[in-house]
């Protein structure tokens, strides 16, 4: 079994910043790839970025130059280090792991930014 455990949501103003961290327990393989997930009231989950095992990354459009995904391999965990923060970037934030032909989710933080 996996889990995966979430921390770092919160309230912040825009133009803020916040730090997700997710740490993953169980039976985690090498080969991997780890990913933060958001949903907004109303809308669909959409995929906010992503990091290999071997640190090859990707990000929505939406958030270039403002999110950096990062992890350390030794402590299964990554992080996603959110800055110049908007309202529209307000969503449930949920961590996933990609391993095989299984995917794993965290049970989501909450970042809400006011205007």
């Amino acid at each position: 079994q996996v889990q995966l455990v979430e921390s770092g949501g919160g309230l912040v103003q825009a133009g803020g910043s916040l730090r997700l961290s997710c740490a993953a327990s169980g039976s985690i393989f090498r080969i991997n790839v780890m990913a933060w997930y958001r949903q907004a009231p109303g809308k669909q989950r959409e995929l906010v970025a992503g990091i290999t095992n071997v640190g090859t990354t990707n990000y929505a459009d939406s958030v270039k130059g403002r999110f950096t995904i990062s992890r350390d391999n030794a402590k299964n965990t990554v992080y996603l280090q959110m800055n110049s923060l908007k309202p529209e970037d307000t969503a449930v934030y949920y961590c996933n792991l990609g391993q095989g032909a299984y995917h794993h989710w965290g049970q989501g933080t909450q970042v809400t930014v006011s205007s």
